[in-house]
């Protein structure tokens, strides 16, 4: 049976997501708030809508004869698209809206931890009254993490002890506007995500990836959605042990098991402390930029799982190139606070063909032999938040475009990213360049060295 997918979304992660589905034998389309021009070059139709609107989203699936939709991000999960789907006859790969409660309610999210005794919670408490979190900051003893319960973009989060005074997190909450928070404990350690694809019971995970949520090089300046990201060779990362994947992998198998019938990708965050991993969050869908980390070495038909889901079956084991991947975001100047939207941009990406061919015909990032000595590097351009009009590609308030490297080793892929964003023009753009670097890697793994022999 030919399948026709619908990706919902038009980020980065979506355009990821395209991408291994235009390699099966799908029919692809697509509906985004805006027209990402990588996902619209790969799908058979396009249309703009507002995807947190379920009617308009089930309308467009059926006009194009959707048998099966992947939903991106996590507002329209939070809108209840998947459910609106469903009940039209369009098998959704993501969670209903009440199952996606586990990231779009951070209150929940915890409470849900403690209720079914899922490891790696730490301790915490929730208020609805802005002052009585306020006594809470002044009484506790020690550093905490203040959490907006509801969806910010992942901007919205203060770490006392790191971003912000005591002082500065209360004035932060009596000046939000913030129904609920949570307070809970700083942990310290080094940050991972593991994103797993769940179905009829099964859990299916891929390679650790870290993210880089700070806008500035050095870990500086305010949260982002995410500046940037890299993953192994193996499916750990530099700084961890089998025993660290292991036991966050056994994290999310618990916590599937104590959801109700879970559909769609689980991924959860965790800072893996002296004492092992501890739960960051949880989100119901792809990481944006972790899709684009572990999706390009993912040899397994992605097509394959969501029609397993559908039907019932048992998922197919996930079998994934034993490379290393970096990414790295351009994103307007001035994101995340004030960023400059609205701006036309130039996107050479003949860039990406041209140093592809270069790297197939044995040259490296410099121009020399292959270095890895194994299958030649790659490189590969995602389009994010961009909208593409009649007269070009212009910026919106996120992130602009990604340049994802894939490579035998993290040192290859960030040369081959950094060379690749130079030559494809980032004017008017910034990007984090010490992302993947040996340098940055390197620190991650030393810091993780002096905790545990503390």
């Amino acid at each position: 049976m030919s399948e026709t997918v619908l990706v919902v979304g038009g980020g980065g992660r979506e355009h990821a997501i395209a991408r291994a589905l235009a390699d099966t034998e799908a029919t692809l389309y697509a509906c985004a708030t805006n027209r990402n021009p990588g996902i619209a070059g790969l799908a058979a139709g396009f249309a703009t809508l507002d995807t947190t609107t379920p009617q308009a989203v089930v309308a467009y699936a059926e006009e194009v004869g959707a048998t099966l939709a992947v939903v991106g991000p996590e507002t329209p999960l939070e809108a209840g698209v998947a459910d609106a789907l469903a009940d039209a006859g369009v098998f959704p790969f993501g969670p209903h809206a009440d199952a996606a409660r586990i990231e779009t309610d951070k209150a929940y999210q915890r409470r849900f931890m403690r209720e079914h005794d899922v490891p790696g919670c730490p301790t915490f408490e929730t208020f609805d009254d802005m002052e009585r979190a306020c006594a809470y900051i002044d009484d506790h003893d020690g550093d905490l993490v203040v959490k907006p319960a509801g969806l910010t973009g992942g901007k919205g989060v203060r770490v006392i002890g790191d971003q912000v005074t005591p002082e500065e997190a209360k004035e932060y909450l009596r000046d939000s506007a913030y129904d609920r928070v949570v307070l809970e404990e700083r942990l310290v350690g080094e940050e991972f995500t593991v994103q797993a694809l769940v179905a009829n019971g099964d859990v299916r995970t891929t390679p650790a990836v870290q993210d880089h949520k700070r806008a500035y090089e050095g870990d500086e300046g305010p949260n982002t959605g995410g500046m940037g990201s890299y993953s192994d060779s193996g499916l750990e990362l530099p700084f961890m042990i089998d025993e660290d994947y292991r036991a966050a992998v056994g994290i999310v198998e618990e916590t599937v098991a104590a959801l109700d019938d879970y559909t769609g990708v689980l991924y959860g965050q965790f800072m893996l402390t002296a004492d092992g991993p501890k739960v960051v969050e949880f989100n119901a869908r792809f990481g944006d930029p972790e899709a684009m980390n572990t999706l390009p070495v993912l040899d397994t038909d992605l097509l394959s799982v969501l029609t397993a889901a559908r039907d019932g079956d048992s998922l197919p084991d996930l079998d994934f190139a034993p490379r290393a991947t970096v990414c790295k975001y351009a994103v307007p100047e001035g994101y995340p606070t004030d960023p400059d939207a609205g701006a036309k941009i130039q996107v050479d990406e003949g860039v990406v063909e041209t140093i592809n061919q270069r790297f197939a015909a044995g040259a490296d990032a410099g121009g020399s032999a292959a270095a890895d000595g194994g299958t030649s590097p790659r490189v590969e351009l995602y389009y994010a938040s961009v909208d593409e009009r009649d007269d070009g590609i212009y910026t919106t308030t996120s992130r602009a475009f990604a340049v994802v490297g894939v490579a035998d080793t993290i040192e290859t892929a960030e040369a081959i990213v950094d060379e690749t964003l130079t030559e494809a023009g980032t004017e008017g753009l910034r990007v984090r360049h010490d992302i993947g670097t040996a340098a940055l890697v390197e620190s991650r793994v030393e810091h993780m060295d002096e905790l545990r022999a503390e």
